[in-house]
């Protein structure tokens, strides 16, 4: 019985430690962003900007590697980026490819009832050779 109650805290625990890490303990600031606004952030000048930004990385292409990466992009009330997380990558410098042409773009900023708001959106980038 000991055993049971042992792993049950052991495992209760783990759920509450878990749960800190996606409430924003790991990551401090990330609430501080909304997900649903009125109007979303977007890229000045659209997505043709930020591939005009992108170096298809060297390995990439001796490799031939294609797909998209998946990107998480934090965007201030004044339309900086002040963040980029690689939600899903495919490697060979192109996930880094991306997120600098992310961190070089200036974006047009969220707006929640008429008020410029921190954001945060995700957005695939495509490599194909």
């Amino acid at each position: 019985m000991k055993k049971y109650f042992l792993f049950a805290v052991i495992g209760g625990l783990l759920f509450l430690l878990s749960t800190s890490i996606r409430a924003g303990y790991l990551f401090p600031d990330d609430e501080a962003y909304a997900v649903v606004v009125e109007k979303p952030a977007a890229p000045v000048g659209g997505m043709e900007a930020i591939t005009k930004k992108i170096q298809y990385p060297q390995e990439a292409e001796i490799k031939k590697v294609t797909g998209k990466v998946y990107l998480l992009i934090y965007v201030n009330e004044k339309g900086e980026v002040d963040d980029v997380k690689v939600v899903k990558g495919i490697g060979s410098g192109c996930d880094e490819a991306a997120a600098s042409a992310i961190r070089k773009t200036k974006f047009t900023p969220a707006e929640d009832k008429g008020v410029a708001v921190k954001a945060k959106l995700s957005m695939p980038i495509q490599f194909k050779l």
